[in-house]
């Protein structure tokens, strides 16, 4: 009566130990590590870079415990943090010899310590959030205003040429404030600006000012334009941002949008404040120029002698490469940036869309230099690196350009990321900044193991001397719930925070609420008279309803705070939720297997140990 198929025995033991190993890497620890990663747009790391680190770590006789090349980085294990500095130490100077001008980022790291064959499974530990290892928290505050200050100024450059464009004739067009202003001398002229710009700007209010003596048009952006620019502003922040984090190989960086105009930034493991903040507020600025590929210029200034308004710069590929200095096109004037392919070759390619201006400018620039070289630099911090330098092979016009021509699908994926959010779309302050050591971390993590360990202890003592053999049935069930939910957590790499504490051990306590309708509803059908074998039978079928629709009402509270909650609160959610899950596969289905296995083979079972069983008749103190 109370016997499982096999299929079910060995669905559960796999689980179980699947469960195992993917719970295993947490408690290995971390090794400290140093990551070198690149600092520029043109430089990439592989296997060259790879090789080159280990060079130089047996040159200087450094011991390390193994050496991994990933989308982040080359990284390299050691034993101790005294090895780990040493070797950071010398990979700096190797690879960065010009501090001033460093070409590789060199930082601290934490890997985790698992054995080869569980990271070959890919079982690798949780990563834990800020409050549990220590780092820095940013908020950030985007100006909104200056977002809008700098479409403004753009969009008054726009105006000037549309004006010029269709000849009409204007006393000035200035930016005041949060509008702009343009003048006439009659009003007629200002009837037909006013619906020429209607037609080049949709997202501007135009509405007419001043007398027949001063006619004027006052533009102003429409509020849907206004709320667009800000979301617009805001996300390129943030994929600028998330760009530039990966240069400290932060696991795991919380980078969110905080309202309407913060962002929060979280490194956890990151230590050194001054460097984040150095990263963090970088400006970079996209520019356009025209290569000078004047025969023997090249040469000239590879000599020392480059000619005058050019510059010397590398290509991709280091290939040297001689640039105007005159700027053709700056990215303000760029929207979008996507990666794709050429619709003729195939081949993969970056898809551009310009504004109005940007269009114009880019038309008349191509139509001019057919044949030649056109080069995309990402300037920051004074200095300049070409991202591509593509050939203009015809004119282009309607704002939507495409550059392609030997790139790789994972280069144009790049290119059109540094075209995206080579620069803040918008100037950010920091304005609240918090450190978190690592020794407070680890306090966390000791007191948040504590709590779990000890309600744990306290579940498993009432439940065996209150339902004997069944409690010890409940623990052992409750265990496993444990075991399925920390590797859920590990399998899915989630951020694990004091939150995420709180809702493991509320999870303790909900699973066990499953075992004590179950023993219950056993115990009534004990009361009743039923055999047994047939008690445990109906217990278990009658509790499952029970169960799953209090889980149900628990897993649609936590599905709400995961949907409209942020930070903490959906972090607990996720724990939440995910713990209801395990709990209702360990609660009734393996705690049935081993009570199964334990009774299930006995056909003539007299009795059951559960605990106190009160039956109508016998003695207050009388037991089954």
């Amino acid at each position: 009566m109370n016997r499982y198929p096999l299929w079910k025995y060995v669905t559960v033991a796999i689980a179980l130990v699947l469960g195992f190993i993917y719970t295993l890497p947490n408690f290995f620890g971390e090794s400290p590590a140093v990551q070198v990663s690149s600092a520029k747009a043109t430089l990439k790391v592989d296997q060259k870079t790879e090789a080159r680190v280990a060079e130089t770590l047996k040159a200087a006789g450094v011991a390390h415990d193994g050496i991994l090349l990933d989308f982040n980085g080359v990284k390299t294990r050691f034993k101790d943090t005294d090895t780990q500095l040493k070797a950071k130490d010398i990979l700096e100077k190797t690879f960065n010899p010009d501090a001033s001008d460093p070409q590789y980022v060199v930082a601290l790291n934490l890997l985790s310590a698992s054995p080869g064959w569980l990271t070959s499974l890919h079982a690798l530990p949780m990563y834990l959030g800020l409050d549990l290892r220590g780092g820095v928290h940013f908020l950030l505050q985007v100006d909104m205003k200056g977002a809008l200050t700098k479409r403004l100024d753009s969009t008054s450059a726009d105006i000037r040429t549309v004006l010029r464009d269709k000849s009409l004739r204007h006393g000035g067009v200035n930016r005041e404030g949060d509008r702009i202003v343009i003048r006439f001398r009659d009003v007629e002229t200002r009837d037909k600006a006013r619906y020429a710009i209607a037609d080049s700007q949709p997202d501007l209010q135009v509405v007419d000012a001043g007398d027949a003596s001063e006619p004027r048009l006052v533009a102003t952006l429409k509020p849907q334009a206004q709320q667009k620019i800000g979301e617009f502003a805001l996300k390129q922040n943030i994929t600028t941002l998330h760009n530039r984090i990966n240069e400290l190989g932060v696991a795991e960086p919380v980078i969110q949008q905080q309202g309407q105009d913060r962002i929060v930034v979280q490194l956890p493991g990151v230590q050194d404040t001054a460097k984040a903040k150095d990263i963090l507020g970088r400006t970079a600025t996209l520019e356009i120029r025209m290569v000078d590929d004047t025969p023997g210029a090249l040469d000239a200034a590879l000599a020392g002698n480059p000619p005058f308004g050019t510059e010397l710069y590398n290509e991709r590929g280091g290939q040297p490469l001689l640039v105007k200095k005159q700027v053709v096109l700056t990215g303000d004037r760029l929207n979008d940036a996507q990666p794709g392919f050429d619709n003729q070759t195939q081949e993969p390619a970056v898809h551009l869309n310009l504004d109005s201006a940007g269009a114009r400018i880019f038309k008349d620039v191509t139509r001019e230099n057919v044949g030649k070289r056109m080069a995309i630099l990402l300037i920051e911090k004074g200095k300049g690196e070409v991202i591509t330098a593509p050939v203009i092979r015809t004119e282009i016009g309607g704002g939507r350009v495409q550059i392609s021509g030997r790139m790789t699908t994972a280069e144009a994926n790049d290119t059109a990321l540094l075209l995206r959010a080579g620069s803040l779309a918008a100037p950010m302050d920091i304005v609240e900044e918090r450190t978190i050591g690592p020794s407070l971390g680890a306090e966390n993590i000791k007191k948040g193991f504590h709590s779990t360990m000890w309600g744990f202890a306290a579940i498993a003592v009432f439940m065996i001397l209150y339902y004997q053999m069944f409690g010890v049935v409940s623990v052992l069930a409750l265990a496993s719930n444990l075991l399925f939910l920390v590797a859920l957590l590990s399998l899915l790499q989630a951020t694990l925070t004091l939150p995420g504490i709180a809702a493991i051990a509320l999870t303790l306590g909900m699973a066990i609420d499953a075992n004590v309708l179950i023993n219950e509803r056993v115990r009534e059908e004990l009361r009743a008279g039923m055999p047994p074998q047939a008690a445990i039978s109906e217990g278990y079928e009658r509790a499952f309803g029970t169960i799953l629709d209090s889980n149900i009402t628990t897993l649609i509270a936590g599905l709400a705070l995961l949907i409209f909650g942020s930070g903490p609160v959906r972090g607990f959610a996720v724990v939440h939720c995910l713990g209801i899950l395990t709990s209702i596969f360990s609660s009734v289905v393996v705690s049935r297997a081993l009570i199964n296995l334990i009774y299930g083979r006995q056909k003539k079972l007299a009795k059951v140990a559960i605990g106190q069983v009160w039956k109508p008749g016998v003695a207050a103190g009388a037991k089954n």
